[in-house]
């Protein structure tokens, strides 16, 4: 679905390359979760594959219909910004152009459809992450990209997220891909874990992770 060929970027298309001969093929249907340091161009790599960045050489070559990306949540939005949770989503359903588009059933999806009357600044920050995925899902898309779902997120909304990525995953057969702070909640909840060090990544299943774990810290 996705496949990337020896990617190099930088910022300033000249060596040190901050991601160096990337070689990646993702299927259709995993859940991918992508870990690494802070500063280890987890975001860059996923702005690349969104198209927001162009390679400094190589090629990505998506095949999906549609991407969807969700973002992390909605600091920007504080308790006096006059939107609710449904006119939020009635705006992204005229960017798509497609009256087909059922906001409830959206929003049911993501269990938030009591709330879509609600000013979306009043909302908890895993109740946004939560509308989010639902202005994600409007669009049918075929793989969803999250930036760090859980972050600022209360144990209890972080459950809820991940059930609905999962289900989305395992039911709708969506392709997920989500950059991951934690590395115990990616490991429980992903098919496969990207790592990303020192300009390179290696993709591993959450079995072959666990492995290279054990063998790390006996080492």
């Amino acid at each position: 679905m996705i496949d990337i060929k020896n990617l190099c970027f930088s910022y300033t298309n000249k060596q040190p390359y901050l991601l160096n001969d990337i070689n990646l093929n993702l299927p259709k249907g995993i859940y991918l979760s992508i870990v690494g340091e802070n500063g280890s161009c987890k975001t860059t790599l996923i702005k690349l594959i969104l198209g927001l960045l162009k390679p400094t050489s190589g090629s990505i070559e998506v095949n999906s219909k549609d991407i969807a990306y969700v973002p992390q949540r909605l600091d920007s939005f504080n308790s006096q910004f006059p939107i609710t949770v449904k006119e939020v989503l009635s705006c992204h359903k005229k960017t798509l152009k497609d009256k087909t588009i059922n906001i409830d059933s959206a929003l049911k999806a993501v269990n938030m459809i009591e709330y879509k009357d609600r000013l979306l600044g009043m909302l908890s920050g895993g109740q946004q992450q939560r509308v989010l995925i639902a202005r994600a899902l409007m669009g049918n898309p075929d793989i969803i990209i999250l930036d760090e779902p859980s972050t600022g997120v209360d144990e209890g909304n972080q459950r809820e997220i991940y059930d609905i990525l999962q289900k989305l995953n395992q039911k709708d057969k969506k392709t997920i891909i989500s950059i991951e702070h934690n590395l115990d909640i990616a490991l429980k909840n992903s098919t496969h874990i990207l790592k990303i060090e020192n300009a390179s990544v290696k993709l591993f299943t959450v079995e072959e992770f666990e492995e290279f774990r054990r063998k790390s810290f006996n080492n």
